[in-house]
């Protein structure tokens, strides 16, 4: 049967109004959902700076005031150029080792970047430590340190010395696929010790470091302590499968246990007692903080040997380090404005946001005042996640256990190529590429790590590309 034609005019016209009405809600949905926030760019509230150039983490923080910036310039320096045996002409920068890994901050944090792992079967890293302990933990719950090698291996020595071992790292590739059957290869490294000389390795629990790039860092410690604890779900009381916990750590100048907040483990409280335990460990440089070598009864006699005065590395010279390190500037996002990375940050919002926690606000800050009270962007909660057994260090750090990382800010994370000229991700460099490091997440972030895999692939570069504008 025939309709009349006013009839089906009348039909159209209203299915023709609903299909605007949808349209237009599913505009608005969209719309919202890659919306700019304002002032996300600023990654860094006051302390963000402007620089995509490979000195993009060397800039100082534009809040100083004129005395902070002279300190910025001395810090910079000491940051930078390597020390010397002792005794020598330049006293302000002798007492080097005589045990050590490298001769400068900057050998591991190029450009106050990322350390860089050793190629595959290459004996000298730089940039990448090895933690040591034993099992058990210290009267402050830290680490113990393993035999005649104490907490760290040293891999090199002040002339006439022998280091403590050569440390090769070897990989295995692991190939999988994503659901669209893409096919992944992720490589497995293996470390292996070379010339031990106190017996070898075998027993110790092991965990490789990469140097981290370190902008940032005094907003981090400004982080109020209450902020960070609100984001703390040990139990998972909201049955999220998140269950982000705070590492407490001993406080060496205060001689008490504070939270954690910095390093791969949150194993360090402060800017301050993170650069005096790298002068000690790293460069074997001691420091108002640390002010003795750190040495294992087989290792006293090289305390005879000469050093730099006690302390090697003087109070204000220490001092005006630390504020080099905390006064970094956070590099400004970029093309924050792209549909694609909008997208990306809708799909990284969805998937990773419980433990990579967007935004947060400083409260007081004893190192630099003009820091304080500023909404920052880090993507991290600072707390402890079990990633599962695939990046299982099997070393517990205080109260972190071996399978238990800090989340580590995303800030800056766009931008490592170019200051590093390569990018290495996770605690040990293993992954190449950001979609590695994806990839290798297990655990608390397996869910996340199984949406990634099943995306499709303009999804999945959507969220590289919401990352590489970090």
């Amino acid at each position: 049967m025939k309709r009349p034609l006013h009839l089906l005019l009348a039909t159209s016209s209203v299915l023709f109004v609903i299909f605007v009405m949808l349209v237009s809600a599913c505009g608005n949905q969209n719309t919202d959902l890659l919306r700019p926030e304002k002032d996300e760019e600023l990654s860094g509230g006051n302390s963000t700076v402007f620089d995509v150039s490979m000195n993009a983490f060397g800039q100082p923080a534009p809040i100083l005031d004129a005395k902070q910036q002279t300190d910025f310039v001395v810090g910079n320096s000491f940051f930078k150029l390597n020390w010397v045996i002792a005794p020598a002409s330049t006293t302000d920068r002798d007492g080097l080792g005589p045990l050590l890994n490298a001769q400068s901050c900057s050998a591991c944090h190029l450009r106050d970047g990322r350390g860089l792992p050793p190629a595959d079967g290459n004996t000298e890293p730089v940039g990448l430590l090895v933690r040591l302990s034993a099992k058990g933990m210290g009267p402050h719950g830290e680490p113990l340190g393993y035999g005649a090698y104490g907490g760290q291996l040293q891999n090199r020595a002040v002339l006439g010395l022998k280091p403590e071992a050569q440390v090769r790292v070897s990989y295995t590739e692991k190939v999988g696929q994503y659901a669209d059957g893409t096919p992944f290869s992720l490589r497995v490294p293996t470390y292996t010790f070379l010339n031990p000389q106190w017996g070898n390795l075998d027993d110790a629990l092991i965990s490789p470091r990469l140097a981290q790039q370190i902008v940032g860092m005094g907003l981090l410690e400004a982080i109020s302590e209450t902020d960070l604890l609100a984001m703390a779900d040990e139990f998972d009381k909201n049955s999220d499968g998140i269950s982000g916990r705070p590492n407490y750590v001993w406080n060496e100048k205060e001689k008490k246990t504070e939270l954690g907040r910095l390093g791969w483990k949150a194993n360090q409280p402060t800017v301050e007692q993170q650069v005096a335990g790298a002068f000690l460990g790293d460069v074997g440089i001691t420091s108002p903080i640390f002010q003795k070598h750190d040495l294992t009864p087989e290792q006293a006699d090289l305390d005879k040997l000469p050093n730099g005065g006690q302390p090697e590395i003087s109070n204000k010279l220490f001092e005006q380090v630390v504020l080099y390190t905390a006064a970094l500037g956070v590099p400004a996002r970029r093309n924050w404005q792209d549909k694609q990375v909008l997208a990306g940050k809708g799909l990284f919002l969805k998937n990773c946001a419980a433990c990579h926690t967007p935004k947060l606000e400083t409260g007081s800050s004893a190192t630099i005042a003009a820091q304080a009270n500023q909404i920052i962007y880090p993507y991290s909660d600072l707390l402890l996640h079990d990633m599962g057994p695939d990046l299982a260090d099997n070393r517990p750090d205080f109260l972190a256990t071996g399978q238990e990382w800090r989340t580590p800010p995303l800030w800056g994370i766009g931008l490592l190529e170019t200051v590093n000229g390569k990018a290495f991700y996770l605690h040990d460099g293993r992954a190449r590429t950001l979609e590695e490091a994806i990839l290798w997440h297990g655990g608390e972030a397996q869910k996340a790590q199984k949406s990634f895999v099943g995306m499709p692939k303009r999804d999945r570069e959507a969220l590289i590309a919401f990352l590489k504008s970090l």
